[in-house]
């Protein structure tokens, strides 16, 4: 089979692969259609590791995906061949710790699609999940939209972290997929308002689509005075979504007393500091998300409800062979792209 492997720093090399196969009685041969390039991909590609988990090349990238099952396990009862399907990338143990405590997001032994020293990405033509991590998706929805279900479920566990959202004051800072998600779901929990930042002009543009309060480019603008000036008793939640440090100082600005600041973005360097004054005078609260956690049917089901919202979201379509382009084109985010992603056909 055919897969993209990074082979060095932003260098990809289209090679012929072994095919994997089942070899668990819960296994699933999933034959890929789409693939969307992520931000943490971008981190990958463009420095070759995010914290300390570092590529050893070559390696495959890729977990948001979306296919069709070819064979399955003799015990899979949950999907059968020629069933079209979106992934959950996170391959969790079942019984340590964590996982008995519901919290298989943050499972002992997770692995994770594209993730080194993990699993291998799904930038390739076929992979093999447990039927745990496939979920059926009807024939109305196109694999180029399933693949946003893996980015959406992150929105709706981050959101379902925060506190009490009726009525409140937010923003979302950071107006990539992650950030724009995250506003489609807060629009369905009867916020009072929600701003908008993002430091790319073409972003901007795309989140005034979903009328937001006020939407503003932060290289532009004093988005702390803009939006002071519009909330003088400052925000009760603030979504960070962009991994820069720069927006976390921000968000500490912008949040009244006893506000939360939810980090969802992953930033670039190791370590941020943060003003542990201006955090403990106001009594924030920082919640940290770790990916998700049970919310991959949910974002199936939004998706399928709400597609117009999200159709919008992918902006650029490549082909497996054009995957150098794509992730070149993702990381100097050139031409207003949002979304891109890796068709097969």
């Amino acid at each position: 089979m055919k897969a993209a492997l990074l082979t060095a720093i932003q260098r990809f090399e289209i090679r012929t692969v072994p095919a994997p196969s089942i070899a668990r009685e819960n296994d699933v041969l999933i034959k890929m259609n789409a693939v969307g390039i992520c931000g943490s991909d971008i981190h990958y590609y463009a420095d070759g590791k995010i914290g300390d988990q570092t590529i050893s090349f070559p390696f495959t990238l890729g977990h948001e995906g979306a296919g069709t099952v070819e064979q399955t396990g003799e015990k899979v009862t949950r999907v059968r061949p020629g069933d079209r399907i979106a992934i959950d990338p996170a391959v969790s143990c079942g019984h340590c710790d964590q996982c008995c405590a519901g919290r298989e997001n943050t499972c002992r032994n997770l692995l994770f699609l594209g993730c080194p020293g993990q699993l291998e990405g799904c930038l390739s033509e076929y992979i093999v999940l447990p039927e745990k991590c496939c979920f059926p998706i009807s024939d109305t929805l196109l694999f180029e939209h399933a693949v946003i279900s893996e980015p959406l479920a992150i929105a709706l566990y981050a959101v379902g972290q925060s506190p009490a959202l009726s009525g409140a004051k937010v923003a979302v800072l950071g107006a990539g997929p992650i950030g724009m998600a995250v506003l489609n779901v807060l629009k369905l929990k009867n916020t009072a308002a929600i701003y908008v930042t993002d430091a790319i002009e073409e972003r901007v543009a795309f989140a005034q689509r979903y009328d937001p309060a006020w939407c503003g480019n932060a290289r532009n603008a004093d988005v702390v005075k803009e939006i002071a000036e519009r909330e003088p008793l400052l925000l009760d939640v603030v979504y960070e979504c962009c991994g820069k440090a720069e927006a976390l100082l921000q968000a500490i600005e912008l949040l009244k007393p006893g506000g939360t600041l939810v980090i969802i973005g992953i930033p670039g360097i190791d370590s941020i500091s943060f003003p542990m004054h201006s955090l403990r005078r106001k009594e924030i609260t920082v919640k940290n998300i770790r990916r998700q956690n049970k919310c991959t049917r949910k974002a199936i089901t939004l998706l399928g409800n709400a597609i117009n919202n999200f159709e919008p979201f992918v902006t650029h379509r490549f082909s497996l062979e054009q995957t150098p382009e794509a992730f070149d084109c993702v990381a100097q985010y050139r031409d207003g792209v949002m979304k891109a992603v890796i068709t097969f056909q």
